[in-house]
């Protein structure tokens, strides 16, 4: 069985959390949480509160316990874009694009449906 959780309109580029998403996949949810407490990141720190949702959502609706859980995917999908402009040389603008993310992390304990 899967059991997911989602994360929108994260704040940070889309390409500087799958660095760290990429690397919790495969793993035991509770190897992924320890793993993701350790890296001194904004990335992770959103990784695992999204990653202990995602348990949450395994314990609380489907009665399945944490040991058996490990991280399936982890998907990080680009969000909403925030154009915005800064002021440039000679008075002219120079554009600013203010990436969002939105962060998917699909836990599986291993049964088929």
């Amino acid at each position: 069985m899967e059991i997911q959780a989602l994360t929108r309109n994260a704040r940070m580029s889309p390409r500087k959390v799958r660095e760290i998403a990429n690397q919790i996949q495969g793993r035991p949810a509770t190897e992924a949480i320890d793993f993701l407490t350790l890296i001194p990141r904004k990335s992770a720190r959103l990784l695992v509160k999204t990653l202990k949702s995602a348990v949450a959502n395994a314990e609380n609706n489907n009665s399945i316990s944490v040991d058996q859980l490990t991280v399936h995917r982890a998907l990080v999908e680009p969000g909403p874009v925030l154009k915005r402009f800064k002021a440039g040389a000679r008075g002219s603008a120079k554009p600013r694009v203010k990436r969002m993310s939105h962060l998917r992390i699909i836990l599986s304990d291993g049964k088929s449906k």
